[in-house]
């Protein structure tokens, strides 16, 4: 009985089809960026944090808080800077002169969408406020355990061109991200279109808000029906070797950690439902491996100055790693 009541009622075709919506409606807003839209819809449905990296100007703030509205859910953004205290993120107790009793007043943490804008503006000390939050998905204030809504998320932006006063994100946290999704300018086509959309009263304060297609609920429960996938031993047996194997180039002095080999499966299980399977092929691996790896990989001194990339590495071990047939 215990069993039949963890199932999910939702099937795998009304997993496709919510999502579905939900990327023609981020399609509709943000143009020209439907890698991104897929990978962060990737990231909702496997239930992990997003780092958000993009020069000003690409539509970040914009892509989370359509979001939001298009699941009917609560938003808070927090735009962070040096003077930030971790107070100022979780909250703190409040003296009530009326009953003369300390009272929590909750921070903007407490929320199902959370925007982190700029996250390596702000000193070590807060963004590690946000580390119990994105692991536990719980806060703890004044010897007490808050929980965090059901569906929470974090978001958070970074701009990869400026560094003058920043505080590169140690990387104990930046492990904590499921996803690093790189957003960058739209093609030429795109980019007229926006600029009709814009044209024609998009864009601005006086344009209507995206109405709400989805529910909370709904992505919470199509979130439960990833644990019914079928993953083949031979799909386990390339993750595995995949993972491994980033351990062992010789362009890397860091490669993927066990939670990373998690991440992985997660995202490529999302990855495949979004696509309408319910069971995970090496496609799904490798549409996945760049978010999720290119955040968790440590090049060597020597492969950076030979001006070796990341994502080179990715696909080189894409390519090594025979795919199972």
């Amino acid at each position: 009985m215990q069993e039949q009541a963890n199932q999910t009622s939702l099937s795998i075709a009304s997993v496709t089809g919510l999502f579905e919506k939900l990327r023609g409606g981020l399609n509709s807003v943000i143009v020209g960026q439907e890698m991104v839209v897929d990978q962060v819809l990737v990231g909702l449905l496997a239930d992990g944090h997003i780092l958000l990296e993009g020069v000003p100007g690409t539509a970040k703030t914009l892509l989370v808080k359509t979001l939001a509205k298009l699941i009917g859910t609560q938003f808070n953004r927090i735009q962070l800077t040096p003077d930030m205290l971790p107070s100022d993120i979780l909250g703190t107790s409040i003296y009530d002169l009326t009953t003369k009793t300390f009272a929590l007043k909750k921070g903007p943490i407490f929320t199902s969408l959370l925007l982190a804008d700029e996250i390596n503006r702000t000193t070590p000390k807060t963004q590690s406020a946000l580390l119990e939050a994105m692991e536990e998905r719980q806060v703890s204030l004044e010897g007490k355990t808050e929980a965090l809504p059901e569906l929470f998320m974090v978001v958070a932006t970074q701009n990869p061109i400026e560094f003058e006063g920043t505080y590169p994100l140690p990387e104990a946290q930046v492990d904590r991200f499921m996803l690093k999704i790189c957003i960058d300018y739209p093609n030429q086509e795109a980019e007229k279109q926006m600029l009709r959309n814009w044209q024609s009263g998009s864009y601005n304060r006086h344009s209507p808000a995206a109405e709400p297609i989805a529910t909370a609920e709904e992505v919470v429960e199509a979130r439960k029906k990833l644990e019914d996938f079928k993953v083949e031993d031979s799909i386990i047996d390339y993750l595995s070797n995949l993972v491994q194997k980033s351990r062992n180039l010789s362009d890397l002095q860091l490669g993927a950690s066990p939670r990373a080999a998690l991440a992985w499966l997660g995202a490529a299980k999302a990855h495949a439902a979004i696509e309408g399977k319910d069971f995970v092929t090496p496609d799904n691996i490798k549409f996945v491996a760049e978010p999720v790896l290119r955040h968790r990989l440590i090049l060597t001194p020597e492969a950076e100055l030979d001006g070796v990339t990341v994502n080179q590495v990715i696909a080189n071990l894409l390519r090594q790693v025979p795919v199972p047939r």
